[in-house]
């Protein structure tokens, strides 16, 4: 009697709940491709400090930044490159874990793809440059500018949004 043989097929990793992690995995790697992409792209046509005017309210714009979000900490001796990168690590880590856990709520996990994917978004230019790359830069006539960022920072920035408004629609639910 011979043996059925059985072809080996992908299977999408499992959540102990049952859903599949593949679709928040797969987001966060879409938010690290079009921000590495954005940021390969900015350093190729720009160089540092260089500015193109696109609207009368957002200009592109090469900048560096060795801190964290608004260049907190960016005047240290380089200590905070290592300070941030295992934050980043540490919140990834954290965040699979939700992910495994809580993989079937659809929002909650949306807004955790992207803040994961725009933390080693992040996290690689750290790594790679020291610095995290910034480029897009939006300001008002007369008042100033908002400082620069770019698609990493506008994930998660979308992604605290969408976990606060998740929050909020469960606490209203109870």
């Amino acid at each position: 009697m011979a043996t059925k043989k059985t072809k080996p097929s992908f299977t999408a990793v499992k959540s102990s709940a049952g859903a599949s992690l593949t679709p928040w995995l797969g987001i966060a790697f879409i938010v690290i491709l079009l921000d590495q992409i954005s940021k390969i792209t900015i350093t190729r046509t720009f160089t540092h400090g260089e500015e193109k005017p696109i609207t009368s309210f957002f200009n592109l714009v090469l900048a560096y930044n060795p801190g964290a979000a608004f260049s907190f900490l960016s005047d240290q001796g380089g200590w905070q490159k290592y300070f941030f990168a295992g934050i980043a690590i540490a919140a990834v880590v954290f965040i699979i874990y939700l992910l495994r856990k809580h993989a079937g709520q659809r929002m909650f996990c949306w807004a955790l793809a992207l803040i994961m994917g725009g933390a080693l978004g992040n996290l690689i230019d750290r790594l790679a440059y020291g610095h995290v790359i910034d480029f897009l830069d939006f300001h008002l006539r007369g008042v100033g500018h908002f400082p620069a960022f770019n698609i990493a920072d506008t994930a998660i920035s979308i992604g605290a949004i969408l976990f606060i408004f998740d929050e909020l629609r469960r606490v209203n639910k109870h």
